[in-house]
């Protein structure tokens, strides 16, 4: 499975990704954002190739502020990560958080984070399954004044 970093050449498949991922999002806004992590120090994606066409994503940063349970920053945090529904249970989500890892690491990090929508309990069980502590659980609220 080869693996290949956020570059020109993939920006407008990554932000096709981003849309399958986060249906509620446009496409130009998302390859606007990718344009924009491709530009940073401080993110990054990684992209999966299963029969020549692009399968899954890893988004990564690099965050300094708060983050549930760490002790050390920057903290490597997994941004979105999303695999095609029928390229699922092939390894393709674990690898992709094993190069995240790496990155991190190779950014000085000595933890990785992510989180979970609370009903998500397909990613909540794969987050558990590859090592990652459940931290906390919340509700957040908003109320106009």
């Amino acid at each position: 499975m080869p693996a290949e970093k956020i570059a020109k050449e993939n920006l407008d498949v990554l932000a096709s990704l981003f849309i399958e991922l986060w249906p509620d999002c446009r496409y130009e806004e998302e390859y606007a954002n990718c344009k924009k992590i491709l530009e940073s120090a401080k993110e990054t994606c990684f992209l999966i190739k299963r029969e020549n066409s692009y399968v899954g994503f890893i988004q990564l940063s690099l965050r300094t502020d708060y983050v549930e349970g760490v002790e050390t920053y920057p903290v490597a945090y997994i941004e979105g990560l999303y695999v095609k529904p029928k390229y699922r249970k092939f390894g393709i989500g674990k690898r992709l958080v094993d190069l995240g890892a790496k990155w991190g690491r190779e950014m000085g990090c000595q933890e990785y984070a992510s989180d979970a929508e609370l009903e998500n309990d397909t990613s909540i069980q794969f987050h558990k399954s590859l090592g990652f502590q459940e931290m906390n659980r919340i509700v957040c609220f908003k109320k106009e004044i």
